[in-house]
């Protein structure tokens, strides 16, 4: 083991698997020269060279359509998005090339590509940089989604993704990059749609994914003191969402929270919600509680924003419902 940043991860995990094959590129705005707006490839053009590691115009369209054309055709991209609200402008290739031409071609082709960068909010962005999109590329056959929430996730799933031979969506956050933690050394992979327990309980199930999940780390310290024992599951891939691992908690626990950095209508946590009346309603003690934004757009404004982005509070006061209501 050592310890690394999160941005850290990202840049071994990507620079180990460009060193085993050399048909996997990076490609994005400022991945190269600047060494990424994050510095998730810090280092990487040195090594691997301009051919390797590109810096694309900004256009997103453009860029996403020569990847996914060049993955067609024998190559495994990196694609980097600045952010993942700067995804909607070259969308239409994702969903509708990306993830259907293995259906589409009858198995002839199929798209081997990773499209990376961070999601959901981060601070004074404003409305339009800070919108999660999991539950909408989860919404499409044919697309993985993953989001870490530490540096040994980060890396693991990343090569996972990379090796993958369908599209992955690997989605990050500005604000985890200079997180630290624990990475094991080596050829170390971790496989999708495997959610992991992050910490043992037997009052309640807690499941969160990214970035969000910090404050689920914090009620569950502060409900550890008055005697409630939280079990928190750390999702780590939405597509394909690891349903058996929840089901087994709250058959446990019998009952269930649900912390998500999105909207509240139709996304990651409804559809848990959904599975998990129609395959456990009997062990359920208490409704299930989602915790999701407010359903606006991100507020500029810092005590708005506060107000608006969930936080360890409501968490304790969730719990407290389930177990108390």
């Amino acid at each position: 083991m050592k310890t690394i940043q999160f941005r850290e991860a990202i840049c071994e995990a990507m620079s180990e698997e460009m060193r085993r094959d050399d048909t996997i590129y990076l490609m994005g705005e400022e991945v190269a020269e600047y060494n990424g707006a994050y510095k998730a490839s810090k280092g990487m053009l040195d090594e691997f060279g301009p051919d390797r590691v590109i810096d694309t115009p900004i256009s997103e369209l453009g860029f996403a359509g020569i990847a996914i054309g060049s993955a067609m055709n024998g190559n495994r991209p990196i694609v980097e998005y600045m952010t993942f609200n700067f995804s909607l402008v070259g969308i239409d290739q994702i969903i509708n090339n990306a993830a259907k031409i293995r259906q589409m071609s009858g198995g002839q082709f199929n798209c081997p590509i990773v499209f990376r960068g961070p999601t959901a909010s981060a601070g004074q962005l404003g409305a339009t940089h800070s919108q999660a999109f999991e539950s909408w590329f989860a919404n499409t056959p044919g697309l993985k989604v993953i989001v870490p929430s530490n540096p040994a996730d980060a890396k693991g799933l990343l090569k996972a993704a990379i090796r993958d031979d369908d599209p992955v969506i690997f989605m990050e956050s500005e604000q985890m990059y200079g997180d630290k933690g624990e990475v094991p050394e080596g050829d170390y992979l971790i496989p999708i749609g495997v959610a992991d327990i992050k910490r043992a309980g037997k009052d309640v199930t807690i499941v969160s994914f990214g970035k969000i999940i910090k404050e689920a780390y914090t009620a569950a310290d502060e409900l550890e003191k008055e005697g409630i024992s939280c079990e928190i599951i750390d999702l780590r891939t939405v597509r394909p969402l690891d349903i058996n691992t929840v089901l087994e908690s709250v058959k446990k626990t019998n009952r269930l929270v649900i912390l998500e950095e999105a909207w509240p209508f139709g996304n990651v946590s409804t559809e848990i919600t959904y599975q998990v009346q129609e395959q456990a309603f009997d062990y359920l003690d208490a409704p299930i509680v989602k915790i999701n934004t407010a359903d606006t757009p991100a507020p500029y404004s810092p005590g708005l924003l506060k107000e608006w982005i969930p936080n360890s509070n409501d968490v304790v006061k969730a719990v407290k419902k389930v177990l108390y209501r």
